[in-house]
């Protein structure tokens, strides 16, 4: 019997994700996180007395600011090094060949993957069984073509092993490098597929086993939940066992409230808070940083957004309050509705029911919204400063001209302009 870890993603020393945009962020612990977690790889390796670790690509995040990375590494594999634990790593596409302009030698437990074409590292006699394990790093950060292909044919006598940093057949959010099929994976032969580049963790086959072991720790909102590496126990029939290991020091989670029934904006911190206990109890008593979706239809709708400030304050207070600072808040996003009910009342020959049917025609015509999105880029100078920071961070680059935020605004802005307009009387 023997074991080894299978790690990728690591992004060491990896740059904050426009947290800055948000006052009172938990800049410092994050930045320090793709460290604490790697440290927490490395104790796990150690306490489970594993022989090697295998790393699928991107331990880092690009080139690096300054020698502290290569440094950091040093130790942390020189710490391997002692217990006996063998490093395999193959550079993905954050750390490609052309991308890292400095180095420093690394211990001679630490094995580095050409990036010209596949090798092989033999390992043998661990507990009667010999191991291969075959790979390659990437020579440039976009690699289009299948390098598996290309892979050498298992060895006889040996457990063979690929490590390969891959988009698979194609994964939602990653970019298509080294594309490959689950077919010709299998067909190789091998005993164990170590894959990288998938943030996600993820079986792709089980006999043999092909699998994504995901990030070590979440950077962002689209890498929640836990994240760490994969411990694999060989028997002595070659038959491998697959273990999770979480490793990550902070968790990001979305927090999806349904505000059905609720009556008031304290009917629903009420609620909140109840979802957010539960969240707590399951994360392992690691800090969260959390996004919280408030969806579903309430007669509080108005009362929510004409106010948007003041709740999502008391959304964030309730959450210090309950968690005692184990909790921050990244974004709260309100996407509630009026019940039908609340919104014929609402419809009528009057002013109010024009300004309704106004409303509901952009709702329903995107061309009225196409028309309109030029005439609103001086609407950048009125929003709320939260849909600000939703512009500038957005990953997707949706801004004024995109038709689906347009219409999610108008959402929004429906019942803060109907209700402030009765409060004044302007429609009496």
């Amino acid at each position: 019997m023997f074991k080894f870890i299978h790690a990728a993603d690591i992004h060491l020393d990896s740059p904050l994700h426009k947290l800055d945009y948000y006052e009172g962020a938990p800049a410092d612990e994050i930045r320090k996180a793709t460290r604490r977690a790697f440290d927490n790889l490395v104790q796990t390796a150690i306490a489970e007395d594993v022989n090697f670790i295998l790393i699928a690509g991107d331990l880092y995040d690009g080139d690096w600011k300054d020698y502290n990375t290569g440094l950091y590494l040093v130790s942390q594999t020189g710490k391997l090094r002692d217990a006996g634990i063998s490093v395999y790593i193959a550079y993905g596409n954050h750390d490609a060949a052309s991308k890292i302009t400095k180095t420093l030698r690394l211990p001679e437990n630490v094995h580095l993957f050409p990036s010209d074409k596949p090798s092989t590292y033999l390992i043998d006699n661990i507990a009667n069984l010999n191991v291969a394990v075959h790979g390659q790093s990437f020579a440039a950060p976009a690699v289009k073509k299948d390098i598996s292909l290309f892979y050498p044919s298992p060895l006889p006598g040996y457990f063979n092993i690929g490590v390969l940093h891959t988009c698979a057949s194609g994964r939602e959010g990653h970019d298509p490098y080294a594309p490959c099929a689950l077919e010709g994976l299998r067909q190789k032969g091998y005993d164990y597929w170590a894959l990288g580049h998938v943030h996600q963790r993820e079986i792709l086959w089980d006999d043999p086993p092909i699998l994504f072991s995901g990030n070590i720790q979440g950077r962002h909102i689209r890498e929640t939940g836990p994240k760490g590496c994969m411990l694999i126990t060989v028997d002595e029939s070659g038959r491998s066992k697959l273990e999770f290991k979480p490793l990550n020091v902070i968790r990001w989670e979305i927090l999806k409230v349904d505000s059905k029934g609720v009556e008031s904006g304290y009917d629903l911190i009420d609620r909140f808070c109840k979802q957010l206990e539960i969240l707590l109890d399951q994360s392992d008593g690691l800090p969260l940083i959390v996004r919280v979706l408030i969806e579903g239809e309430t007669t509080a709708h108005s009362e929510l957004l004409t106010d948007y400030d003041r709740w999502s304050n008391e959304i964030r207070a309730a959450a210090l309050d309950a968690s005692g600072e184990r909790v921050w808040i990244e974004k709260i996003k309100i996407r509630t509705t009026l019940p039908p009910s609340e919104q014929d009342l609402q419809a009528g020959d009057g002013a109010i029911g024009e300004l309704v049917k106004l409303f509901d025609e952009l709702a329903s015509q995107p061309e009225l919204l196409r028309g309109l999105s030029d005439e609103l880029i001086d609407l950048n100078k009125k929003i709320p400063k939260e849909l600000k920071k939703e512009l500038k961070e957005n990953p997707d680059g949706i801004g004024l001209d995109d038709i689906e935020w347009l219409g999610s605004l108008v959402e929004q802005v429906r019942p803060m302009l109907i209700q402030r307009l009765i409060q004044k009387g302007d429609f009496e």
